[in-house]
């Protein structure tokens, strides 16, 4: 009995383990395993580590100047900042799942709410109106998406992020039957003439980002655009204490594959990126969102991060994550339009893949992906069939608990065996008192005698832990769960349960399989198994409902093919005194 307790507890500890590892690494952090070893960023041309603004709004990004000309502009504040115009109106624009604000300064992004993505439910568990907000420049976050050209003979300035663009008249909301809604800026600076266009289509998270430019000088001209997300470092509203999930900057290229850039890293100078490539795009991802820059296909780019102090206040700093592409030279009076795709968007797998190559990994299960993608597959099927995610959760427990139902008839087997004999086990203990070394050979004794293996119901416990520790991260990372209702009280799945109903009928179950289980001898072990149904369900009262749901599934039915398969076990096995 003592080693299958002390097995069992191996067990338990490398499950907390496996668990901590991967929350670790889904937030960023190095895994306790051992992993890649960390690069240093890429440097600038001149051997200088990228700059940063020396005011609110952050410096371009650091471009190799052409030859014979002084350092690109993005290498040290950006010339005029400190003199910018005075703040105009932001432009507005709306399709049928996003509507946007652009400033004029510099054609940014400062918002986007994402229309079918409601933020919330009201007193009376009913959605608001109001969709999430994704991207916002105010005193709660600053989080924007920044677009320009570098690389102007010195002395100039090409159109970059701070400076003021004319905004053509037109159409700002998508009309009916539309198929898109298209807005264009103007500028000139540096000798380019830029006119960028922003599309938004119908049913589409992805904004077309169109720039035409013009050599309007008497030289020829090498422009390289820049495309970078800026963010802070704070979580987002309404993250939970009891469980965390990734925000920060992230990138992808075919050959580093899916990549988190931790803010700390980008801090410590030490952010790991993709090497130039003709592929790849950057992002930023939080709790079911995702936003990134996508340039166009097989254009060469480089891939940068820095930080970016004083962009909230006077003690605050954000992080950039961007992509530059280098354009061929442009002769005088010649032109050129360069396409590139800025997503802002929930993380639906089946939409993102369809996007970019990579994107679906933003929903991001760790290292376990490979089981967690096809119970994602199987979820989504049930779903087809109820439609309805939590009845969806229902079924999927039980399909995958009767998948496994021969390995857990095993364990139950071996608990049955081990309760049948731990009257005689205390008895044993009686007999021996603190002589462990007699008692540990009577016990084993008794083992050999009733045929009891004492790492019967270890194994298949430990074959099942990757599957439902994939099924966890599969209920807690899908976007599909958040404002999905499941039936009375229960009107998101995402959140936790406002009445704590579920945690405690949990905390119950867990009572009852405890009770079920075989009493440990060992008195403190014995308190201990007693009180962790106390210790989950507190903490359960603070998570999605949609996982309490699957844990309380998950209980009730090990409860009743426990309890078929020790009375089976009862019966043919009578208890020997």
């Amino acid at each position: 009995m003592q080693v299958q307790r002390t097995i069992l507890w191996i067990v338990f500890s490398m499950s907390l383990l496996f668990l901590w590892d991967s929350w670790q690494k889904h937030n960023g952090k190095p895994s306790m395993f051992g992993g890649a070893p960390v690069a240093q960023a890429p440097k600038a041309a001149d051997g200088k580590a990228p700059a940063k603004a020396d005011g609110s709004v952050p410096s371009a990004p650091v471009a190799s100047a052409p030859p014979g000309a002084a350092p690109a502009a993005g290498a040290a504040a950006v010339p005029g900042a400190a003199a910018a115009p005075a703040a105009q109106p932001a432009l507005k624009v709306k399709s049928d799942v996003l509507a946007l604000e652009i400033d004029p300064l510099g054609g940014q992004v400062r918002r986007a709410e994402l229309l079918q993505h409601k933020a919330g439910h009201d007193a009376n568990g009913k959605l608001t109106n109001d969709g999430v907000v994704l991207l916002r420049d105010d005193n709660v976050r600053k989080y924007v998406a920044q677009a320009g050209f570098i690389g102007a003979p010195a002395g100039s300035q090409f159109p970059t992020h701070l400076t003021q663009f004319t905004v053509a008249d037109g159409a700002r909301e998508l009309a009916a039957g539309q198929p898109a809604v298209t807005v264009t800026l103007s500028a000139e600076s540096g000798g380019l003439k830029l006119v960028r266009t922003f599309t938004l289509e119908r049913g589409s998270y992805v904004v077309k980002m169109s720039d035409r430019i013009e050599n309007v000088g008497e030289a020829p001209l090498k422009p390289a655009l820049y495309m970078q997300l800026l963010r802070d470092n704070s979580k987002p509203e309404g993250e939970s204490q009891f469980y965390s999930t990734y925000t920060g900057p992230v990138a992808y290229s075919d050959e580093l594959k899916f990549h988190k850039v931790d803010f700390a890293d980008i801090e410590k100078g030490k952010a790991e990126l993709p090497k130039p490539a003709a592929d790849g795009w950057v992002g930023l991802i939080q709790h079911y969102f995702v936003s990134a820059w996508i340039p166009a296909d097989k254009a060469q780019r480089e891939f940068y991060a820095n930080k970016v102090d004083g962009c909230k206040g006077a003690a605050d700093a954000c992080y950039a994550i961007g992509i530059k592409q280098p354009l061929a030279e442009l002769a005088p009076k010649a032109s050129a339009t360069v396409d590139s795709r800025l997503l802002i968007a929930p993380q639906d797998q089946h939409m993102l893949e369809k996007v970019a190559p990579g994107l679906d990994l933003t929903v991001d299960y760790g290292w376990l992906t490979v089981i967690a993608k096809p119970i994602f597959w199987l979820l989504q099927w049930l779903y087809a069939l109820v439609q309805n995610w939590g009845w969806a959760i229902v079924l999927l427990t039980l399909v995958i608990k009767t998948a496994f139902f021969p390995l857990q008839a095993a364990s139950y087997k071996s608990m049955a065996r081990m309760k049948a004999v731990t009257p005689r086990l205390m008895q044993l203990r009686e007999r021996y008192g603190d002589d462990r070394v007699k008692l540990n050979q009577a016990m084993m004794e008794l083992y050999k005698e009733e045929k009891i293996n004492p790492l019967g119901g270890c194994l298949p416990i430990v074959v099942q832990i990757p599957v439902f520790i994939a099924l966890y991260w599969v209920l807690l990372a899908s976007v599909e769960m958040r404002n999905a209702p499941w039936a009375l009280w229960i009107h998101d799945l995402a959140a936790p349960d406002p009445y704590y109903v579920l945690p405690l009928i949990m905390a119950g179950t867990m009572f009852l399989q405890t009770k079920m289980n075989p009493t440990p001898p060992d008195p403190v072990q014995a308190k201990v198994m007693m009180f962790m149904p106390i210790i989950f369900s507190v903490m359960f009262f603070f998570f999605p409902s949609g996982l309490v749901l699957y844990w309380l599934v998950n209980n009730c039915y090990s409860i009743a093919q426990q309890w078929f398969i020790t009375k089976k076990y009862a019966a043919e096995h009578p208890a020997k005194k």
